[in-house]
């Protein structure tokens, strides 16, 4: 059974610089993702799951980030039992996130 894999805020900004093929899931709900992201990130929900499952590269590293880092690893051991090779969830969430990197944020925020 395939398990998933920690992941540090710094970890993953520094794969961003190097690996442009990573994909970054982000499970919170549609008001926090429209407020404010990590660049480029997938909004994955109940409803995007099946798109995103027939669209995915099996071979992509997969970074999931919820709020604190928590819900995040219940959904990556769930996308690394669909057969994904590389499966990380961000310690620390989006939260610890927006305190050390860039994102992006709506206008009206």
């Amino acid at each position: 059974m395939s398990d998933f894999k920690h992941i540090s805020c710094q970890q993953v900004a520094d794969l961003l610089q190097t690996d442009e093929d990573i994909k970054i899931v982000d499970i919170r709900d549609e008001a926090s993702y429209s407020a404010a992201h990590i660049e480029g990130a997938y909004h994955l929900t109940n409803g995007t799951l099946n798109t995103f499952m027939a669209e995915a590269d099996y071979d992509q590293p997969v970074v999931v980030v919820c709020y604190h880092g928590v819900s995040s690893q219940g959904a990556a051991q769930y996308i690394a039992q669909q057969g994904f090779e590389d499966v990380y969830s961000m310690d620390g969430g989006f939260e610890a996130w927006r305190k050390e990197q860039p994102f992006v944020q709506s206008a009206d925020e």
